[in-house]
């Protein structure tokens, strides 16, 4: 063999074993990315063909594939009241993925779980198409009516969002954000209606496809006088009946800047104690005792212990860290001891917090999937709950669910109170921009002896005259009705 065709010999061998290396890797080494590249429409439109499994609330499909007359076999529909759902549920689009627990839980769903793989070899042998598993959600359906109906009743269309919990376990009871979408518009199998509905739903001021209970984080107001008092008692140098200055005014330390209460006048006298203060959401004397007794590291730690900072939440997607600013000076403590400056929190942050409190200080880790099986129903996945912090002590949690009470039955959380029972709660109103309205917020828990569940509500924006915005007055009929819905069962 001459040189030239040895060269040439060899040239083909190398590129023939470089070929086969290359085949080896697309199949083996990138095979599981190329599978969930979103560009990848043969793997798209196998799995959207497929038989999706349900997504159930309280043993009823609130999500479900129903055959289709088409190309794809099966439409993914949501029913009966797929508004309620709809920040949970997500929808599943051939055009735009997956959102919500469709998004989080798609390789059950899809029935591509590697936990799946004997269902998917008996299908194969029997010549079946492939079917999805099923989730279950921890929604308890009464307590998610009542938040959603309770949101939707607020004036104007009001945004906002409701969370409730279960203190002893952490399952989401409810969990709703205003405003709502119907997600059967994302699932149609008629692409120009489905992409004029993304586009008017991306458009719309009120971004209905926000899920405002965990998507985003605002000042939570006085609600985070909760965190404060929970230091306070914590440092050993408070308790529920120590004096603390209930005046009307206080100078932020180092500055000239007057602090006031709402409605400007005192609370009740120049000294009052921890619990009135509470009660009667004094802004003058959380103020002091954080800026002058406390400190910054004080609270950012008490914050920490319920949740701050921390990612919590794993059955929904891009959930938001709430925070608690790194540093702030004296003037900036005080302030940030009455959920302002840059204290942030999502509305599920603030329900831990009051659940922590209903629960021996206990706080537990949020979830909503309660439960993941086969096609045929056996168990694949069951929630345990799961101690997150111990927050405070169980005699301060008892101290604070006192003060709560004391809230509600003597102070701001009046519209919390149900017959026959004690209801702890917390009201507040956080400002924003000067621009725009504030935020009302409303957290609660009952009973009061034996709590079974614990909400928080907030409402962003009620398009109401600014006098008429409080916690109490918007946001706390709402957590009174959730309250009701799940105890009266």
């Amino acid at each position: 063999m001459n040189k030239p065709i040895r060269v040439l010999a060899v040239g083909c061998a190398v590129l023939f074993g470089m070929l086969l290396l290359n085949a080896n890797y697309v199949q083996f080494v990138q095979a599981g990315e190329l599978n969930e590249d979103q560009g990848n429409r043969r793997v798209i439109d196998a799995e959207y063909s497929r038989e999706r499994g349900p997504i159930f609330v309280a043993g009823e499909p609130v999500a479900a594939s129903k055959p289709s007359d088409d190309r794809f076999d099966f439409l993914r529909t949501y029913a009966p009241q797929p508004r309620i759902y709809s920040h949970l549920t997500g929808f599943y689009s051939y055009l735009y993925g997956a959102t919500g627990v469709e998004r989080t839980h798609n390789d059950v769903l899809s029935g591509s779980d590697p936990r799946l793989l004997l269902n998917r070899v008996v299908d194969l042998a029997t010549d079946q198409q492939p079917k999805g598993g099923n989730v279950l959600l921890t929604i308890d359906p009464a307590a998610q009516q009542a938040a959603h109906a309770g949101l939707q009743a607020l004036p104007d269309q009001a945004k906002g969002a409701v969370v409730a919990l279960r203190p002893d376990t952490g399952e989401v009871l409810a969990m709703v954000s205003a405003p709502d979408y119907d997600p059967n518009v994302m699932a149609s199998h008629d692409f120009d209606s489905t992409t004029q509905a993304w586009e008017r739903l991306n458009d719309d001021p009120g971004e209905p496809l926000l899920n405002r209970a965990i998507q985003e984080r605002f000042p939570p107001g006085s609600t985070f006088k909760l965190v404060t008092a929970a230091a306070a008692l914590s440092s050993g140098q408070y308790t529920p009946e120590s004096m603390v200055t209930g005046q009307a005014s206080y100078t932020l330390p180092n500055t000239t800047t007057d602090l006031g209460n709402d409605g400007r006048g005192s609370c009740g006298g120049d000294q009052i104690t921890l619990t009135r203060a509470l009660a009667f959401s004094c802004n003058t004397s959380f103020a002091k005792l954080a800026a002058e007794d406390l400190g910054a590291e004080a609270l950012g730690e008490q914050a920490e212990a319920f949740g701050f900072g921390a990612d919590v939440f794993d059955d929904l997607p891009a959930s938001a860290t709430s925070v608690f600013p790194e540093s702030a000076d004296d003037p900036q403590t005080a302030l940030s001891a009455i959920g302002q400056f840059e204290v942030a929190a999502t509305p599920l942050q603030m329900a831990m917090v009051t659940a922590g409190i209903a629960n021996e200080g206990t706080v537990m880790k949020p979830y909503l999937v309660a439960e993941e099986r086969s096609p045929d129903l056996d168990a694949l996945e069951q929630a345990e709950p799961e101690a997150l912090s111990q927050a405070v002590s169980s005699t301060v949690a008892s101290d604070l669910r006192e003060m709560m009470v004391e809230v509600t039955a003597n102070g701001t959380g009046s519209a919390a109170a149900l017959p026959g029972m004690q209801v702890g709660s917390k009201t507040g109103t956080a400002q924003s921009a000067d621009e725009r309205n504030p935020y009302a917020w409303f957290v609660s828990f009952a009973p009061a002896d034996d709590p079974e569940v614990a909400v928080a509500v907030f409402v962003e924006d009620a398009n109401v005259p600014r006098s008429e915005i409080s916690g109490g007055g918007l946001a706390g009929p709402v957590a009174r009705s959730v309250m009701e819905a799940v105890i009266n069962q």
